[in-house]
């Protein structure tokens, strides 16, 4: 079979997945649409798990933790030591993360892409550390092209070890990851810089027109060129950092080989969502937007994605504290494909 007949059997089985799909969430036991979006996060978890009965397996929830040498320059208002004291909260089951993770009995792993400092060995530590935190982007790149190739592999890795996992939810810590999130969101999308930038963790003591100020000086320092998306992003991750960014846009890449849904949390994991759709665009399809942040850039950047969130609580702490939430959305939506009944005289596939 040649590669054009590859690729129209390829498109024949999806049109006929879709079209069943459809079907079998339409002879459900319930009136037409009567479950709104749900019915569409159905035929989304039908069509990247490749069945009318999907069954995903268990959920995790990955956090992956950074730090950045660009808060040196006063863009956040808090100093980078809180990175791992915050990591330190999740390894002991008691940060926000934990808590709403509990709820719905979801494991929580944290991943070190590069703290400044290394916690000790734990069963809930993933130790992937590429350096000691990230360079000062206002004044060099903020990685090596070295290192944003290792931190892309080793998120890829990372999912690797997802055995029996096919929900995946994507948070995030590291003081100052805002403004890295910001400006590689600009790189990838064009949005005005000025729209992505927000408070974060909290306005810095500067205030907001500072932090603006300094992003608008690192854009300037890294002068980025026009290139293909794909290269934008990887320039984009290198210029800016973060390590956790860079490693969860690579673990989302191999989860969407994989077929797993990835449940997206707010800023900082949409712009990796970016990046990794910047650099395989097929990952779009498994991405499960959870809710819209209340980081003023993180609408703007669902708008481009033409994503709807499931949820909208003005959260904004991270850790994947909305992923946790809307999880149970995405089982809802599983469990109703394969165990919800059909009304009678219907025959699903």
């Amino acid at each position: 079979m040649n590669v054009i007949d590859k690729e129209t059997a390829a498109h024949t089985a999806h049109t006929e997945l879709e079209a069943g799909l459809r079907a079998r969430i339409r002879g459900k036991a319930k009136p037409v649409g009567s479950l709104g979006r749900i019915e569409d996060l159905a035929l989304q978890v039908g069509m990247v798990s490749g069945t009318l009965r999907p069954d995903l397996g268990s959920a995790k929830i990955l956090v992956f933790a950074g730090d950045h040498g660009l808060t040196a320059e006063g863009v956040t208002a808090y100093p980078s030591v809180v990175t791992r004291e915050i990591a330190k909260m999740v390894l002991a089951g008691s940060a926000g993360i934990n808590v709403f993770a509990r709820a719905s009995a979801i494991d929580v792993v944290l991943v070190d892409a590069g703290m400044l400092e290394p916690l000790p060995p734990h069963d809930f530590l993933i130790d992937r550390r590429i350096a000691a935190g990230t360079k000062n982007s206002n004044v060099e790149p903020a990685i090596t092209p070295d290192e944003c190739t290792q931190a892309l592999e080793a998120g890829r890795a990372i999912d690797a070890e997802l055995s029996g996992v096919g929900i995946v939810g994507y948070g995030e810590i590291g003081i100052g990851n805002t403004s890295a999130a910001a400006l590689i969101a600009h790189a990838v999308t064009g949005i005005d810089l000025a729209l992505l930038v927000g408070p974060g963790a909290g306005a810095p003591a500067l205030g907001i027109d500072h932090k603006r100020k300094v992003l608008e000086a690192v854009l300037a320092r890294a002068n980025l060129r026009d290139g293909d998306p794909r290269q934008r992003a990887r320039e984009a991750l290198r210029q800016f950092g973060g390590f956790e960014i860079a490693m969860m846009a690579g673990a989302m890449t191999a989860a969407a080989a994989a077929r797993r849904i990835i449940v997206v949390d707010g800023f900082i994991s949409t712009v990796a969502a970016l990046a990794a759709i910047a650099l395989r665009p097929e990952t779009r399809a498994c991405c499960v937007f959870a809710h819209c942040s209340a980081e003023p850039g993180h609408k703007a950047l669902l708008e481009y994605l033409g994503a709807r969130p499931l949820l909208a609580l003005d959260m904004r702490l991270g850790e994947g504290t909305g992923a946790a939430l809307a999880i149970p959305l995405v089982r809802a939506a599983e469990l109703m494909l394969r165990d919800m009944a059909d009304l009678p005289g219907e025959h699903p596939a």
